[in-house]
């Protein structure tokens, strides 16, 4: 699977803390392994957001993301629960 992640998402992870940035790899290399693994807590998006997805990286960061092709994702937002629902 090809991760890419658009500009939005870069913007907002140059200003995530060091620890925090190390969480985000960390649940990146997992997602690419196994992105159905429970820790994640992959689920669709609904209303606005319908064709997206989310996944946990901190308890309220969250991580947004959508189904290029079959074949590569993109990354789109990352921000706590309430800044993006």
């Amino acid at each position: 699977m090809i991760i890419l992640f658009n500009k939005n998402f870069v913007k907002k992870q140059k200003k995530l803390s060091a620890k925090v940035v190390a969480r985000l790899l960390g649940r990146l290399e997992l997602f690419e392994s196994d992105f159905q693994n429970p820790t994640l807590n992959n689920h669709s998006l609904q209303d606005k957001l319908n064709g997206y997805w989310s996944i946990n990286i901190t308890g309220d960061l969250r991580a947004v993301y959508y189904f290029k092709t079959t074949e590569s994702i993109v990354f789109t937002d990352i921000d706590t629960h309430s800044n993006l629902y």
